[in-house]
């Protein structure tokens, strides 16, 4: 008799996760562009902000979108079950940013519900932010031996200066063979400067906000810089729209 070939379960689901490792990589802020690239195009979603390490909310999800955001201990023994929750009573993808040094406890979760998530239909892609500090790259390693090929992976080289050097990233023997086992997608977070950024993280203004003059604070109403937050709209979003087989169903 021959053997009954494995069923494939499809795809109803997707957690589209930060990989918490490194802080200071700009997770935050790309999530916040991402977040507007599905209001833009309609796609419909849960927001969860897993980031302990924010918990006074400057420069977290529930700063940026607050009432839309949902704050989640990842600490509780139960913690991250509110990922697969969200997905089984709303929308079927979840957004999660999940905070510095979360990584031991993300990686005991995910080795105990994978197998049943998987079952549920669930796919998962983990976003990992890469910059000019060789620590940034360690931490996406980190967790892709980890999660392994369980996981679908998002790479965001995010240039914080200008120019940047992403030597680790592009010429380390260790992050070459990771591209080449896991494949993943890579885009470009373009440089922004200091000022926007900051401006932008202290008030929890988006650039879609600042794109659109949908925002009151004076330093963001400047034409130059409306200007700016455009292009970078325009080049984030040309992006997404790129991999978003990893950003939906």
């Amino acid at each position: 008799m021959s053997a009954q070939p494995i069923p494939i379960t499809e795809t109803k689901s997707r957690l589209v996760v930060t990989e918490g490792g490194k802080g200071g990589t700009g997770k935050t802020s790309f999530l916040a562009a991402l977040v507007n690239w599905y209001d833009t195009r309609g796609y419909d979603y849960t927001l969860i902000d897993l980031d302990t390490e924010a918990s006074k909310s400057r420069g977290s999800l529930i700063h940026y979108f607050p009432g839309k955001a949902a704050k989640v201990d990842i600490n509780q023994p139960e913690g991250l079950d509110h990922l697969l929750n969200a997905l089984e009573d709303g929308p079927p993808v979840v957004l999660a940013d999940m905070g510095a040094g979360a990584g031991q406890v993300a990686y005991a979760w995910f080795d105990a519900m994978y197998e049943g998530a998987k079952e549920m239909g669930v796919a998962f892609t983990a976003i990992g932010l890469v910059t000019p500090d060789p620590a940034s790259v360690d931490s996406v390693l980190k967790w892709a031996s980890a999660l392994q090929d369980r996981t679908d992976y998002l790479i965001v080289k995010n240039a914080i200066n200008n120019p940047s050097d992403f030597g680790t990233w592009d010429r380390a023997p260790r992050a070459e063979q990771f591209r080449q086992q896991f494949r993943p997608e890579v885009i470009e977070m373009e440089y922004r400067v200091p000022t926007f950024e900051a401006q932008a993280r202290n008030h929890g203004i988006t650039i879609d906000q600042v794109a659109s003059r949908r925002t009151e604070i004076p330093e963001l109403q400047k034409t130059a810089t409306v200007i700016r937050a455009q292009a970078y709209r325009r080049h984030m979003f040309a992006e997404f729209d790129r991999v978003k087989g990893l950003l939906l169903p």
